[in-house]
């Protein structure tokens, strides 16, 4: 198993469960990474049942649920989705990838009984993707990184709510068996949760887009006059936000996770590629430019798995985090996109080609940096956190 990854500090079933779904993903998932499959709005429905069907029988199928629903801890999660991520197909196969991975936590975590029982155990045991219908259009003035920008609204009629409105970079809409739905009634944000397909949600398109890893790719969506039950509401009326960050955090740490995973296995590419190339005399990595950014990748990962690491832990006290996943976001992404363009440019040509996964880590790195907030975002609103505490700490 791969050397870079943390060992210590986890627990014992967490690493079983680790080790199996890394020998899953390098062994069976890996053949599939150039399978035609593969398309330009992301994998096919049959290429992801496919792989779903091969983690099911490995025993990986959302591997960090439990037999009895519980969930691990953040560290423990950490140390397994990792490992999913070391092919960009691997969260798909396990179960592991945005949105649904998200999604499954927000429902375990403020899900009635009945929504759960309906809902929750298609989604854990992979037989029914979902979307997450938030971020609304620019052009509408609508919610971004923004999420007071909300233009989407719901209504009370009789014992249903009406819903309408734009949503944006809707991941996985296109295929989804349900989507947890964001609007604002005039108690302020609220979430539902609607089964899919249905007539009064109409993809206008789904987005050409930089990175083609999630199934369903990115929508464009109009709601009109979408009728919801009353009872399918996630929580009460205007907690839609709160609700939110206890889906938000651990989110973005576990793009986090899966990302630093699929930037191991291009790190371990690039590095076999310079240690068998030659060029002027002497194998690539005798090159001081390439072998100094083969050892600045080291480094970086290492970083960001510690930084992954400290996160799970502030999670797993039981705080927030919110401020901790935005370091650990901005940070970890970074970084990573550093990684993946020393990987394509350590490998010359052969880098931007398709012939292995790293270029398209790479695309797939470069769209992180905007998921669940941009870095600018992150760094402003942690500036505010130390405006704040200063403030505090100086008063009177």
């Amino acid at each position: 198993m791969n050397k870079l990854l943390q060992r210590t500090g986890v627990s014992a079933r967490a690493l079983e469960i680790a080790d199996r779904v890394e020998q899953f993903v390098r062994e069976k998932v890996v053949p599939y990474e150039r399978d035609p499959r593969l398309g330009f709005h992301g994998p096919t429905e049959d290429l992801a049942d496919e792989l779903k069907d091969l983690a099911r029988a490995a025993g990986v199928m959302t591997p960090h649920i439990l037999d009895d629903g519980d969930h691990l801890t953040q560290r423990e999660t950490a140390a397994v989705l990792i490992r999913s991520g070391l092919s960009i197909l691997g969260p798909l196969a396990c179960h592991t990838c945005a949105p649904d991975e998200g999604n499954i936590y927000l429902l375990g975590k403020v899900a009635s009984p009945e929504l759960k029982q309906r809902f929750l155990t298609r989604m854990v045991d992979g037989s029914m993707r979902t979307a997450f219908f938030m971020t609304e259009p620019a052009e509408d003035g609508g919610a971004g990184s923004d999420p007071s920008m909300m233009q989407t609204t719901c209504r009370m009629d009789g014992n249903h709510w009406v819903i309408n409105g734009r949503k944006a970079f809707i991941t996985g809409a296109e295929g989804a068996g349900m989507g947890i739905i964001m609007a604002k009634s005039d108690d302020g944000a609220c979430m539902f949760l609607v089964d899919l397909p249905n007539p009064a949600i109409r993809i206008e398109r789904v987005l050409d887009t930089i990175d083609n890893s999630m199934p369903g790719g990115h929508a464009v969506i109009t709601i009109d006059n979408l009728r919801v039950p009353a009872d399918q509401m996630l929580g009460e009326s205007g907690e839609g936000f709160k609700y939110a960050q206890v889906r938000l955090a651990p989110a973005r740490l576990s793009h986090c996770m899966r990302w630093l995973g699929a930037c191991i296995r291009a790190n371990e590419i690039a590095t076999d590629y310079a240690n068998r190339r030659m060029a002027f005399g002497k194998q690539l990595i005798d090159h001081e430019g390439v072998g100094f950014m083969l050892a600045e990748n080291l480094m970086d990962l290492k970083q960001a798995e510690l930084m992954i690491y400290w996160c799970a832990d502030v999670l797993d006290s039981g705080a927030q985090g919110g401020a901790e996943s935005s370091m650990a976001k901005v940070a970890v992404s970074e970084a990573l996109m550093r990684v993946a363009d020393r990987c394509v440019q350590c490998m010359g040509g052969q880098g931007v080609t398709a012939d292995s996964m790293v270029e398209q880590v790479f695309r797939e790195i470069r769209a992180f940096r905007i998921y669940d907030g941009p870095t600018e975002v992150h760094k402003w609103s942690l500036a505010k956190k130390i405006k704040r505490d200063w403030k505090m700490e100086n008063a009177g």
